[in-house]
């Protein structure tokens, strides 16, 4: 099969058909790596690159008509744990070669692992994006994850905090890595298309009440039950506070039960899993994070997109993207409570609310575009494809 698919590869270079690029990743919810997904596909140039998706997590779907919608060709293989993800091998072999695959691009751990071995089994080149440091896995996870990461031609490391976890775990790495950051749409997050009075409407908060927001999947590194007790906090200094958390996740009957044993049911909004962000970004005076680890947060690149005053732990990617008192005010992971002073200075200073919200705003233009994160990785494509 190898031989066959090598020669196809080839026949379809001679004939200047589009590279076929298959993405492979556990779900299409709206987490990070999957959002960014449809985003990238609307400036992909599709007059060379042919997307095709294939996710095992048939609940975890929000991504799939914006994908389709985009010219991807989508496909679910229902598999749901990590065990009967690796046990899909042969389907998405048959999928490579009934749709002429000529290059794989896998996201996170198992989905990843999965593909470097349809890869050693096809002789497709299969690419990998790291999205997170490998603190963050399980053990076992972690393990694999690293084990077979020499199959891969290429590691993509969302943050070079990323890639710097994966020298520090695997320091004989094979294969080089390339650090390609993370991108937003800054035409599609742009304030000035809303104006946030919806959010205040749907929550009866009053027009000039202050709001403090984050959007997050609800997993433990993102600490979303301090986050609740630093609102609570700021409460105190500040009451006429609002605070929204816009997610779903795992921890969800948790974090309602903290924010009700605090007092905070009027306070705290938890509107749940929203695919149209923007409206809840554009209500926001303050846009705040506890998390203990991160990648570089695609919801963070938003935020800043949209002119989101932003307060922050320094966790993993976000200080690469926050320069503390320049696009930002940040602390250290083990001192959030200092977020509390800082969301105050920010509550009580308008000019400084309006200075980090631009500075955010050109921070992403400048540095963490979408289209510039297109075209490296489709200069990767090119390349592994020569």
């Amino acid at each position: 099969m190898k031989w066959k698919l090598r020669n196809e590869t080839k026949a379809l270079r001679a004939m200047g058909e589009k590279v076929k690029v298959l993405h492979i990743i556990k779900s299409l919810g709206r987490g990070g790596a999957e959002m960014l997904l449809p985003e990238a596909l609307k400036l992909h140039d599709q007059s060379r690159f042919e997307f095709h998706y294939i996710y095992f997590l048939p609940w975890k779907d929000q991504m799939v008509n914006a994908l389709q919608t985009n010219g991807g060709k989508v496909m679910c293989i229902p598999a749901s744990n990590n065990i009967k993800i690796m046990l899909q091998v042969r389907l998405v072999q048959r999928y490579i070669k009934e749709n002429r695959i000529q290059l794989v691009h896998c996201h996170l751990p198992w989905a990843g692992i999965l593909a470097r071995v349809v890869g050693k089994l096809t002789d497709i080149p299969v690419v990998y994006t790291e999205h997170n440091k490998q603190e963050r896995y399980h053990l076992g996870t972690r393990v694999v994850n690293l084990l077979t990461m020499d199959l891969l031609r290429l590691v993509i490391a969302v943050s070079a905090d990323v890639a710097e976890s994966i020298h520090r775990y695997k320091p004989r790495l094979k294969v080089p890595i390339r650090i390609i950051l993370n991108g937003v749409n800054t035409e599609h997050f742009n304030r000035q298309l809303f104006d946030g009075e919806a959010v205040r409407e749907k929550f009866n908060i009053p027009k000039e009440a202050p709001i403090i927001g984050t959007v997050a999947v609800f997993r433990v590194q993102k600490r979303l039950d301090l986050w609740m007790e630093l609102a609570a906090k700021i409460l105190q200094r500040c009451s006429d506070a609002h605070f929204i958390i816009v997610g779903d996740g795992p921890l969800k009957n948790d974090l309602i039960k903290k924010r009700d044993s605090l007092g905070l049911q009027g306070r705290v909004h938890m509107p749940g899993l929203e695919t149209e962000v923007r409206t809840y970004l554009a209500a926001f005076d303050v846009y705040m994070m506890s998390s203990v680890f991160e990648g570089l947060p695609v919801a963070l690149l938003e935020a800043m997109a949209m002119r989101c005053p932003v307060i922050a732990t320094n966790a993993g990617g976000i200080k690469e993207l926050i320069r503390h008192e320049v696009d930002g005010l940040l602390c250290t992971v083990e001192e959030p409570e200092k977020l509390v002073a800082n969301a105050y200075a920010l509550l009580q200073d308008e000019s400084m609310r309006t200075k980090y919200g631009d500075q955010a705003r050109k921070r992403v233009i400048d540095e963490f575009s979408l289209n510039k994160m297109v075209t490296e990785l489709e200069n990767v494509y090119s390349s592994l494809h020569a």
